[in-house]
């Protein structure tokens, strides 16, 4: 399953990272962490000395014991949470649209700038002109305000046509069915697991059009909905083997 998909096999720094971006507050101790590495077949020595390299290259901070994401994959979790749940509003035809307007930019400004903008999934019309329907809210990161000017507008044409010159909805919508089917019928945790992940990487490129601009089976909803069973399951499994003290009843852990 996971071989025709092309992902790769799970890696402790891969379990601890999604774990950690599952988690809400994203914050768990060592020994938990090994737990969840114990799931997957990883062993302790393993999963510490991952821990230990995710540290030096910033991607956690180690604060009184506990592992947390820092400060950059918490901008990366919010990223992912806004992609299971989005924050919509009723869409009444109008586009938003994007003009850069900052002059004598240095490349990694301009590389930031265009990582900021598919965050915020507005999609590229040509060279400094990005676009929209507009019904999504969401914050604009400082270096869009400051290198941008916003404006709304309605396309003459077919809104329906823009939108699919701008993204590539079949190919979205074909591998959003195979990565639903794969997740629906992978049986080991391992496989769920890998699945699951690229799910929410899938799910972070979903422009999240309006419905009226989606072909009419749109596989986004289901897929979201597959992907919540298997966090509520993966959840469970945190709290029973994980977090759950050794030697206590999970249900007893959880009432204290």
């Amino acid at each position: 399953m996971i071989e025709t998909l092309n992902l790769r096999p799970l890696t402790a720094r891969s379990v601890v990272l999604s774990t950690l971006l599952g988690c809400h507050p994203p914050e768990l101790r060592a020994r938990h962490l090994v737990r969840v590495g114990e799931q997957f077949g990883i062993a302790e020595g393993t999963v510490r000395v991952a821990l230990s390299r995710m540290v030096a290259a910033g991607d956690l901070v180690h604060v009184e014991g506990a592992y947390r994401l820092s400060e950059r994959l918490l901008r990366r979790q919010a990223r992912q949470d806004e992609s299971v749940t989005p924050r919509t509003r009723a869409w009444d035809g109008g586009w938003e649209i994007a003009m850069i307007t900052a002059e004598r930019r240095p490349a990694p400004e301009r590389t930031a700038l265009r990582q900021a903008m598919a965050a915020l999934r507005l999609a590229e019309l040509r060279e400094g002109a990005w676009l929209r329907p507009a019904n999504l809210l969401r914050e604009r990161p400082s270096i869009v305000a400051q290198q941008c000017t916003f404006l709304e507008g309605r396309p003459e044409g077919d809104p329906r046509e823009l939108a699919a010159a701008l993204w590539d909805l079949p190919c979205w919508a074909a591998l959003a069915v195979r990565l639903q089917r794969a997740l629906e019928e992978a049986q080991p945790l391992a496989e769920r697991f890998t699945i699951s992940a690229a799910v929410l990487r899938h799910l972070m490129t979903d422009p999240l059009l309006p419905d009226e601009l989606l072909p009419e089976t749109w596989p986004g909803p289901g897929l979201r909905a597959r992907l919540a069973e298997f966090e509520e399951e993966f959840g469970r499994l945190l709290t029973d083997h994980a977090v759950a003290p050794r030697g206590r009843p999970a249900a007893e852990s959880r009432s204290r």
